[in-house]
């Protein structure tokens, strides 16, 4: 990460001993409390904790956006030396409109569906007194500022005709339109794949040093805070519990949450049969509960009667780090919660696959009569106590890959699905309970997965009765086991989901598919939604379930470091084609094709060293006009130069022992370039 140099003034955003409360049923809930931090100008702020800690309130604060039964109760907030509470309605209005921006997590739904993204774009300028043309013009001028190739093609576009990447550009560009004194950027790559997230990074990087923009980031990848900031702020329960510059945290932790939340991060070389990650116990305290003494002390492994009866002072350690911790020189001795002994017990291996996938494809109707090339011939095994690792870009097939192999897409004629040795119906309603039984889904978007009528208790319950056939008090009792052990509480099992955390939901839907107690369990970015706390318990639930029961997971990530952790084999996918299959440790030690190369190097890890970053060509073609030859030759900075990667599709040949490729390339030219 480049250090820009400070500049003079105000600062960008300063926050003084900040409470926010939300009231609920009459009373005043306590969300923010005595929060202070400062951005500088030009400077990048991330802000770190678990789903409900009040990150987001936070930046909902600062624009004086809060919802109508939240409001600031005490504190201080500035933004380049103004003010914000003695300004009025209308000097707020102009402050939104000029001095801040936020972008959100999910750009679709910042953008409205039915008008065009040129006329979206340019409208932020008319606000700002531009004329039609003017306005279209700038807004095609900000497109291009934010890397888009063709501004014209995405100005005539609806938001669903554009990838997430592009969406999230287009709401960057409307975003600094005004050239903001602070952007806010809340989630901003969670929904996105590695190569789009290391581009949408690098775009904040060279867009904060080009317009010097303070950043204000919110997020829960603590690797993303580490590639594009400069000082981080972690909070617990709506306090900011440490802060400082973000080497120093993220490298010598000196509050016990903080190390927690780095414990959780499944770093390089880190790998379900060698390592657990650490999870922190308890959950996060209600808003209601009064807090006596540390806020964090009823999770704390070093915790001892002073920590639960006195508030623990601020210390200064000095280079502008702080800790509220009584104990910030021990904080790093924080006893681990998860057994780092494993079982030396050897893995049982398998002659007979529980799935079994023979040359599946897949193709659409596209909407002018083309067909759309979603899956290319893939064969595939699954074996029981593995996990298949699926990685690619969106749009690449994943998701399609799930959606045939659970019966929701009837693949194309000639496609062979087989169950436990036998070929199972196209589609879910021509297969037997016991198939449906055997093969459970988590999808990515628990929103449009759990009923939003139904209870969490009911969610559960109703999978219980179709496939565990369980009744009365036995039921029950599997229900509290399945809530607790995806670290749920039963005080939410009478909630429906409306009433949860994205990260909650995302809990239920886990949980749902744990209660049939599948053979098989696609996960389709199961974690995407979830903090890095949560995630490590659901990783290390997975683990323990695969070992106990020789469950077998079909897990599809754009989270490389999840996959790394949890994957014993990986397919790499690109435009519906196996590009490279092999065992993971084989593939993530020396990828052999360049578009896996280019997909590891993208990743951002807290690690201060990585792979060097190999940037890809231009976009992903679309599906409905692959290119000919290889697939992959619009992009790739290694095709051949005698003109066979652009018309002679390459062999899918094994290279190593059960290590496969697609690629042109020599066996001697393969790997790092």
């Amino acid at each position: 990460m480049t250090m820009i140099e400070p500049a003079k003034g105000p600062d960008a955003l300063e926050i003084e001993h900040l409470d926010v409360a939300y009231r609920v049923r009459g009373v005043d809930q306590p969300t923010l409390r005595d929060v202070g931090f400062h951005i500088g100008r030009h400077e990048s702020f991330g802000l770190v904790g678990e789903s409900g800690c009040g990150k987001s309130t936070t930046a909902l604060a600062i624009s004086r956006y809060l919802p109508r039964n939240g409001r600031i109760t005490a504190g201080h907030i500035s933004v380049g030396g103004r003010d914000l509470m003695s300004m009025g309605r209308e000097e707020l209005r102009l402050l939104r409109a000029r001095s801040i921006s936020m972008v959100y997590q999910e750009p679709m739904r910042a953008l409205n569906p039915s008008i065009r993204v040129g006329r979206q774009v340019a409208e932020v300028f008319e606000i700002l007194g531009a004329g039609k043309g003017e306005a279209r013009e700038r807004a095609e001028a900000a497109l291009r500022t934010v890397q888009i190739a063709d501004p014209g093609r995405v100005m005539r576009a609806y938001p669903h005709q554009l990838s997430g990447g592009m969406l999230q550009r287009v709401v960057i560009a409307m975003a600094i339109a005004v050239d903001p004194t602070l952007l806010i950027l809340d989630e901003p790559t969670t929904a996105l794949d590695a190569t789009v997230e290391a581009e949408v990074l690098d775009l904040v990087a060279g867009l904060r040093a080009q317009f010097g923009t303070a950043v204000l980031v919110i997020s829960h990848n603590l690797a993303v805070i580490a590639k594009v900031c400069d000082r981080v702020g972690v909070m617990y329960a709506g306090q900011i519990v440490e802060q400082g510059p973000v080497d120093q945290v993220f490298s010598d932790p000196r509050h016990p949450y903080t190390v927690g939340l780095l414990r959780c991060v499944p770093r390089r070389g880190q790998r379900k049969d060698l390592h657990r990650l650490d999870t922190i116990p308890g959950f996060l305290p209600r808003p209601e509960e009064a807090q006596v003494g540390c806020v964090y002390a009823t999770r704390c492994g070093l915790a001892d009667d002073r920590c639960r009866t006195a508030r623990p002072p601020v210390v200064d350690l000095g280079s502008g780090r702080t800790s509220q911790c009584f104990k910030t020189d021990q904080a790093r001795e924080l006893p681990w919660v998860t057994s780092q002994e494993l079982a030396t017990a050897a893995k049982r291996r398998f002659d007979e696959p529980l799935i079994r996938i023979k040359h599946a494809s897949k193709t659409y109707p596209g909407p002018h009569g083309e067909r759309v090339h979603a899956l290319v011939d893939v064969d595939l095994e699954v074996f029981p106590g593995e996990t298949l690792g699926i990685v690619g870009e969106s749009g690449c097939g994943k998701s399609t890959l799930a959606r045939v192999l659970v019966g929701l897409t009837a693949p194309d004629a000639g496609s062979v699905v087989e169950i436990a040795g036998r070929q199972a119906g196209p589609v879910a309603a021509k297969r037997t309970p016991e198939e449906l039984r055997l093969l459970q889904i988590v999808f990515q978007n628990p929103d449009s997965a759990l009923n939003r009528r139904h209870s969490v208790r009911r969610i559960i319950t109703r999978a219980l009765i179709k496939f565990a056939r369980l009744r009365g008090g036995e039921r029950e009792r599997r229900v509290e086991e399945i809530v607790g052990s995806v670290r749920m509480e039963p005080r939410h099992l009478p909630m429906r989901p409306a009433q949860l955390s994205g990260g909650l939901k995302q809990r239920v839907a886990i949980a749902r598919a744990f209660a049939g107690s599948p053979s098989v369990l696609v996960c389709d970015e199961p974690t995407s939604a979830l903090d890095v706390s949560v995630q490590a318990a659901v990783l290390n639930l997975l683990v323990d379930l695969q070992e106990r029961e020789d469950v077998a997971y079909v897990f599809i990530s754009h989270d490389l470091g999840v996959v790394r952790y949890l994957a014993d084999r990986i397919v790499v996918l690109y435009l519906g084609w196996i590009m490279e299959y092999g065992p993971a440790e084989s593939v993530f030690a020396g990828p052999h094709h360049p578009y896996t190369e280019a997909l590891l190097s993208a990743v951002p890890t807290i690690e201060a060293t990585g792979p060097e970053r190999i940037r890809l060509e231009g976009e992903i073609p679309s599906p409905a006009n692959p290119p000919p030859g290889c697939v992959f030759h619009t992009r790739c900075s290694r095709r051949l130069s005698d003109g066979t990667c652009e018309t002679i599709v390459p062999a899918f040949r094994e290279i190593q022992p059960g290590k496969f490729v697609r690629c042109h390339l020599p066996v001697e030219q393969t790997g790092p370039a």
